[in-house]
């Protein structure tokens, strides 16, 4: 059975969303000080220390980053991603369906921002002991286990963020052997993102966000340095690239 982690300090990048709130919520009540992040910047929790920060804004996300340097987190989880655009704009069923500024905004809320928020945190994170920097991600971004198609923009951005996180994992191995770098799989959530999807899904398939924060760090309680740059799902699995 895994070990609970000692995490004394956690920020999560997303902590307004329904994932989000649900993972700081849980590691306040495991006795961490949680740093609990949003576009706002308001705590929606007494216990959770809010800051605003904006995935388009990598100044925010470096004055996030500064204000944490005196005592950073042993933890850093990015809770944020899209599915559908704030104009509706739903994930591509087909090539036709394709626009440029879609992708480029699906890349920029699921990759780009993400990324930035490595580069400013990755170095904040301890060189002597066990850390952890973990991000959203998604089975569908599975190049080997696509058998359907669709879902570009969607896909691609998420898959080009498994990138950038095992890359990141390579580099942090050469000075952080402590650390643990990796993308998290949630399963379908009852959140907004998976909302306009759920119709048809079968019974038991969606699990409310509380559940999803359990499994998640349930499975970060499991993983070790050796599974750096890896991508789990709720269950623990591996997901192939």
């Amino acid at each position: 059975m895994a070990t609970e982690k000692t995490v004394r300090r956690a920020a999560i990048f997303g902590a307004s969303g329904g994932i989000g709130n649900a993972l700081a919520t849980a590691l306040a009540d495991r006795g961490a000080d949680v740093w609990a992040g949003s576009r706002s910047g308001r705590a929606v929790d007494s216990r959770f220390r809010g800051f605003r920060f904006d995935l388009t804004d990598e100044n925010s996300i470096a004055a996030v980053a500064e204000q944490m340097a005196e005592n950073p987190p042993d933890m850093v989880l990015v809770a944020t991603g899209v599915l559908t655009l704030a104009d509706g704009t739903g994930p591509e069923r087909s090539f036709r369906k394709l626009r440029a500024e879609a992708m480029e905004e699906a890349f920029r809320i699921n990759t780009i921002g993400p990324a930035l928020i490595a580069k400013h945190m990755l170095p904040l994170l301890a060189r002597d002991r066990y850390a952890f920097f973990g991000a959203l991600s998604a089975r569908v971004a599975s190049i080997s286990d696509n058998g359907l198609g669709g879902w570009h923009s969607y896909r691609a951005s998420k898959a080009a963020l498994n990138m950038l996180l095992k890359n990141f994992a390579i580099e942090m191995k050469r000075t952080h052997k402590g650390a643990v770098v990796v993308g998290l799989h949630p399963g379908t959530v009852d959140t907004d993102l998976s909302t306009p999807f759920q119709s048809n899904l079968p019974d038991g398939q969606v699990v409310p966000p509380a559940q999803a924060a359990a499994n998640l760090l349930a499975v970060i309680d499991s993983l070790e340095p050796g599974d750096s740059g890896k991508l789990f799902d709720w269950q623990g699995a591996e997901i192939t690239a």
